[in-house]
């Protein structure tokens, strides 16, 4: 009896099927139709499909490949180590589906999220895919890795994409061999597919044709309303930044003031996102008398603006215009990323200056020593940067913002690009709100000179750490000379600049130096308040030679690094004063916090 209804029942299953994917056809053809007419007519937004290899990325695989064929013997070695995990695998998931036991096989990396579905463990179709591409991945990763001949840099660049090209086949980012999607395609009869599109047309059009993946729900922030919105106001500005000085939310303050010079590659507010995670709000909070940099959005006239005015007419303007606010003296001083290399930069050419107006310097993961800068080096040669400077001089002198996000969402592919493919494009679900994302998104771009200048001496010949290999303001640039009580703060897991390279400017400068070590990366290590009494840090009171030997003998401690730097600055701040409030002092306030320079977007 159940025999004879299963067959109206397939077949009536089988036409909604069939009935569903005509729907969904019709609907993906109006979509994509409606897109290509909205933008036909419109040059800027055509995919450029045959841009160049800007990052000559194939001549190092040729030369990879060209290693690889003067030992033959080695080549069949791998290919022989491949098929015997392969027998091993398929041994082990025939055991399994015969119902007897086998070893469990080849299992993700602990901190490997995309293979979280119960479905890639208990479904053993799906356990095979998963051990499958692992086995073929890592053996890809291995084979790369053991090549000889090749030199350093070329090696690094193709282990590199050799992991960009692994991460991108990986079953997960398909819909037909992800479980999680072939659910949700089921349970809404194929509107996630239909869904996802409509995201990736609406991604592909907000990067007017080059593809911009969405991260966070971004209707859902609006910068000075619930993301940059501690109270203050811009008390200085110039063709470089405004300066932002906070309200007190003391009643006295700390006689000398602190002012930050965040990075000009993203906004300044990363440190103030939302009043539980600002470190602004933080510092107002502590008593200090806060001030920020708001760096200016760069467009086509701005093409010729290179480092040195960036210390000039950013730095060291914001320094003077701080002492100004406040009749201080002195003032702390706070370089993050870059602008952590540029204070460095700026203390050396205040030093030769004789110029004694700070305090103290802290770094925020800032590298000063460019000797080892990790999988950033992969986009940075003679060839590239050659490309680079052509393609910033057609697009009107400038970095294009996305080119920068691009590159650093690359060194975290799976959380930062394939997640997102997935949950958008795949699932077609909406970006979740999240105000970090909604930063990251918010970048900025880099002028032509400036950033030529940077990456050819820094990342390329580290002339920064060389005694007077740098001139700038007329001043030869030694870091050595710096004598100011210094606190460097990196994070253990930073892609962008690792710790342990960050660790080597501890030894370029003469003053005492005090490096901290943060859990998490670039950007959660740094943003990470007390209340939220998550990670944790290390010190070590002995300091050490190497970072080896620092973190051997280092001492861990709960919570948020926050505290301890509090506890390193306060001895160094003075006397108790009135709470200043911004504007009246000498400089008066020229409009609200956050100010209009932060709400430049780039797209």
């Amino acid at each position: 009896m159940s025999q004879k209804k299963s067959a109206p029942e397939e077949s009536t299953h089988q036409e909604d099927w069939a009935q569903i994917s005509t729907r969904i056809a019709e609907r993906s053809q109006r979509l994509i139709a409606d897109f290509v007419s909205r933008n036909a007519n419109d040059p800027s937004k055509a995919m450029n499909m045959g841009m160049a290899d800007a990052m000559n990325i194939g001549s190092a695989f040729m030369d990879l490949t060209a290693k690889m064929m003067t030992d033959p013997q080695k080549m069949m070695d791998a290919q022989m180590n491949l098929w015997n995990g392969y027998m091993d695998l398929w041994r082990n998931t025939t055991l399994k589906m015969m119902g007897q036991d086998a070893e469990t096989g080849i299992e993700p990396a602990k901190d490997d999220r995309r293979f979280k579905d119960d479905a890639w463990k208990e479904n053993q179709i799906f356990d095979f895919i998963k051990q499958s591409y692992l086995l073929t991945s890592r053996w890809m990763e291995a084979t790369v890795a053991d090549v000889d001949g090749m030199d350093a840099h070329t090696q690094r660049k193709v282990a590199f994409y050799t992991k960009q090209f692994v991460d991108a086949i990986a079953p997960t980012n398909f819909a037909h061999t992800n479980p999680e999607v072939l659910r949700a395609t089921v349970e809404s009869n194929g509107e996630n597919l239909v869904k996802g599109l409509e995201h990736l047309l609406q991604d592909l059009e907000k990067g007017k044709g080059r593809l911009r993946v969405s991260m966070t729900d971004e209707s859902a922030f609006s910068v000075g309303e619930n993301v940059a919105a501690t109270p203050g106001k811009v008390v200085f500005q110039n063709k470089m930044l405004q300066l932002i000085q906070y309200s007190p939310t003391t009643d006295k303050v700390k006689e000398t003031p602190i002012l930050i010079i965040p990075p000009w590659i993203n906004k300044f507010y990363i440190l103030d996102l939302r009043e539980k995670n600002s470190l602004v709000k933080w510092l107002t909070d502590q008593g200090y008398t806060t001030f920020i940099v708001s760096w200016i959005n760069p467009d086509e006239s701005m093409a010729d603006t290179n480092f040195e005015d960036y210390m000039l007419d950013g730095a060291v303007a914001a320094k003077n215009a701080v002492l100004d606010a406040t009749g201080a003296k002195k003032t702390h001083a706070v370089g993050y990323c870059i602008g952590g290399t540029l204070l460095a930069a700026t203390l050396a050419y205040l030093k030769a200056k004789k110029d004694d107006s700070i305090a103290s310097a802290t770094y925020f993961v800032a590298m000063t020593d460019f000797t080892e800068v990790g999988d950033l080096r992969v986009f940075i040669d003679d060839e590239q940067l050659k490309s680079l400077d052509q393609r910033m001089a057609d697009a009107g002198g400038y970095l294009d913002a996305a080119d920068m996000a691009t590159s650093f969402n690359m060194l975290r592919a799976n959380d930062l690009i394939w997640s997102f493919v997935v949950n958008n494009y795949l699932l077609g679900k909406e970006p979740f709100p999240f105000d970090l994302l909604y930063w990251n998104s918010d970048s900025t771009r880099m002028p032509r000179a400036m950033h030529t200048y940077y990456l050819r001496n820094m990342y390329v010949e580290n002339n920064l750490a060389k005694p007077g290999a740098l001139t700038l303001g007329g001043v030869p640039i030694d870091l050595r000379s710096i004598t100011v009580p210094t606190y460097m703060i990196s994070c253990k897991e930073d892609h962008i600049a690792p710790w342990v390279s960050t660790f080597e400017g501890t030894k370029l400068f003469k003053g005492p130096v005090r490096f901290v070590l943060s859990a998490s990366g670039h950007i959660a290590g740094i943003v990470n308040p007390p209340a939220a009494n998550k990670y944790c840090y290390w010190t070590n009171e002995k300091g050490a030679k190497t970072s080896d030997a620092w973190l051997k003998g280092a001492t861990e401690h709960p919570g948020s690094w926050w505290t301890d730097w509090d506890s390193w600055l306060e001895p160094m701040s003075g006397k108790a004063v009135a709470a200043r409030k911004p504007g009246s002092g000498k400089l008066k306030a020229i409009e609200n916090a956050p100010g209009s320079y932060v709400k430049a977007r780039a797209v």
